[in-house]
């Protein structure tokens, strides 16, 4: 495994161990097989545990199996501030805080950061309830290692946040696919430049830098040094020393090994011209094809009327990636002949879920247009007859 520094000195795996997206199973989390691959990536290297507050049983699962198996010293965890829950009130940064230890199990974080800031007034309003002064009573006392913030929205925010404080570390959504959007390749270099380590979360774009179309695929088959197209992505970014740290939502043995033999081998500075052309080229490729910029990350849900937004985003994109018949294939499969089917046209447009979307997806509307897509009337008809069989 290889590492880079924090800003005080210590080793950060370049490979991170993201827990958003533990398996579950029956609706809970699969502890023993999380607990498989937490050993697994640990005994390899990973040092680096990212989870947060509002990710559903996240923190209660990793804190349970790292105090059955003795792992905590072993590791370091980062957790996260729900500051949209904090609202005016300052004692939810207390209430919240103990809540999270406890459920992590532990009477310190190692990396805390302000969840999912969209822009300085979002840090403003922190401020404005005591939340400076809290955290750094709390890193004083040692309850808090690093102080840090996960940012989505523009570039001109990100740098307003980043100047505004002292910060140990920050988290932005970056991948080849995104250099130029929320904080960007300028806000990367910008914190480098402040010597503020940058943690990686989306660097596949939640599988969409995996899931490739089919050009992009043929593109990848002739790359000479044979690599996957989740190695691809995740050495575009080690090749930038100002890449502390890459999440990876690890759910398999085998993508824990793949993601930690990469993560010994590379080193920054590693690219040629020969991979930034191939970059380009499957670049191109994903955008000839890309209906709904939906990264997957599921903060628009649960949808109170049980749309499954980022499935039916999934099979919309899919129908234009593979074609229609492969979209409408999955969109049965996988929503239409569920026992409660997540249809979009289930949306009553509350607007609920845009207000927490980190791409600013116009949800409500893009959803009538896949529900036009993927089922027309005929379709319609056709899913009646299809439930009536399989349910």
């Amino acid at each position: 495994m290889n590492y880079r520094k924090d800003k005080h000195g210590e080793d950060i795996s370049i490979l991170g161990y993201g827990c958003m997206r533990f398996t579950t199973k029956a609706g809970k989390i699969d502890i023993p097989k999380a607990a498989h691959e937490i050993g697994l990536a640990i005994e390899n290297g990973v040092n680096y545990f990212d989870t947060a507050y509002i990710y559903p049983g996240n923190e209660v699962a990793l804190g349970q199996i790292l105090e059955e198996n003795g792992w905590r010293d072993k590791i370091k965890i980062a957790t996260k501030l729900p500051q949209y829950l904090v609202g005016s009130n300052p004692k939810a940064l207390d209430k919240f805080f103990e809540e999270e230890k406890k459920r992590l199990r532990t009477d310190y974080v190692d990396y805390y950061l302000m969840h999912h800031l969209t822009d300085v007034s979002a840090w403003n309003k922190l401020k404005a309830v005591g939340a400076r002064e809290w955290l750094e009573a709390k890193k004083a006392a040692g309850e808090i290692r690093n102080i840090g913030f996960s940012y989505h929205g523009d570039t001109e925010g990100f740098l307003g946040i980043l100047n505004d404080y002292d910060w140990d570390f920050c988290q932005i959504q970056y991948n080849y696919m995104d250099e130029n959007t929320q904080a960007g390749v300028e806000g990367l270099k910008a914190a480098g430049r402040k010597g503020i380590p940058v943690i990686i979360m989306e660097p596949l774009r939640g599988g969409k830098l995996v899931e490739l179309p089919s050009g992009a695929r043929s593109l990848l088959a002739q790359d000479p040094k044979g690599r996957t197209a989740a190695r691809l992505a995740f050495e575009w970014l080690w090749n930038q020393p100002e890449v502390t740290c890459v999440l990876s939502g690890m759910n398999s043995e085998d993508m824990v090994l793949e993601n930690v033999e990469a993560a010994s081998q590379v080193q920054a500075g590693c690219f040629t011209e020969a991979d930034f052309t191939l970059i380009e080229g499957i670049k191109e490729e994903i955008r000839k094809t890309t209906k709904v910029n939906c990264t997957g990350c599921r903060y628009c849900m649960p949808c109170p009327r049980g749309v499954d937004i980022p499935g039916v985003f999934r099979c919309y994109n899919h129908m234009y990636s593979e074609g229609k018949g492969a979209g409408w294939r999955e969109f049965m499969q996988s929503i239409a002949l569920q026992d409660k089917p997540g249809l979009p046209s289930l949306c009553v447009q509350c607007g609920k879920c845009e207000k927490h979307c980190p791409q600013n997806i116009p949800i409500i509307e893009t959803l009538k247009q896949a529900d036009k897509a993927l089922q027309p009337w005929y379709y319609k008809i056709a899913t009646k007859i299809a439930r009536k069989f399989v349910l």
